[in-house]
């Protein structure tokens, strides 16, 4: 039963990360993914807000699987981030490669940790 909570959760994750990427993509002129800088965000956010929850008892095991494997885990990408990282710098673009590492973790771990604090704040 747990794999279809992961499932279905993934079953929106997956194309709103597309659909996500591609709305902020196209409002850029620049080869710097915003798109997936954008994803990656937001699921950290929302996963730091989901695990935060589940540590203070407010979120049981079902929504951290369907939410947070499922869900976060289509929604975010990794595989991509790295892909596009590579292409920027295959192509020349070494300096917005290294930016796209810089931001990309500092703002993911920096959205986890705020909505760990989020959560924090809310149910502790």
């Amino acid at each position: 039963m747990n794999w279809l909570l992961v499932v279905a959760g993934a079953m929106v994750g997956a194309p709103l990360r597309y659909l996500t990427d591609r709305a902020v993509q196209s409002r850029h002129d620049s080869v710097f993914p915003w798109g997936t800088l954008a994803v990656n965000v937001v699921g950290s956010l929302a996963l730091g807000l989901l695990t935060g929850a589940a540590l203070a008892g407010a979120a049981g095991s079902r929504p951290v699987l369907l939410l947070g494997t499922g869900l976060c885990g289509a929604l975010t990408t990794y595989s991509t981030f790295s892909y596009e990282t590579l292409r920027l710098a295959e192509t020349g673009a070494g300096r917005l490669a290294a930016a796209n590492v810089v931001t990309s973790v500092a703002t993911g771990l920096g959205a986890a940790f705020a909505g760990a604090a989020l959560a924090r704040a809310i149910w502790w």
